[in-house]
């Protein structure tokens, strides 16, 4: 209930592309979209979101890719 159209069709956008979960993160002026996805649809996911953001009239999404790694720990 706290989105806004443009992050609700990122989401289920990726998700039809295959993603294995997106979401919304943050917040603020729409926060943005974390989608989980194989490493060989990255590129896939991404074009698909684009696609339906230039089909509904809004501009150019900006994605990244991030690749999990261990998380941060203490150093003692």
């Amino acid at each position: 209930e706290i989105t806004e159209p443009s992050v609700d069709l990122a989401v289920t956008t990726a998700l039809a592309a295959g993603a294995l979960g997106a979401r919304m993160t943050g917040g603020g002026f729409g926060g943005c979209v974390l989608a989980l996805t194989r490493a060989d649809q990255v590129d896939s996911t991404a074009a698909a979101v684009g696609t339906a953001f230039a089909d509904a009239g809004l501009g150019t999404p900006v994605t990244f890719l991030g690749r999990p790694s261990a998380g941060a720990r203490r150093l003692e």
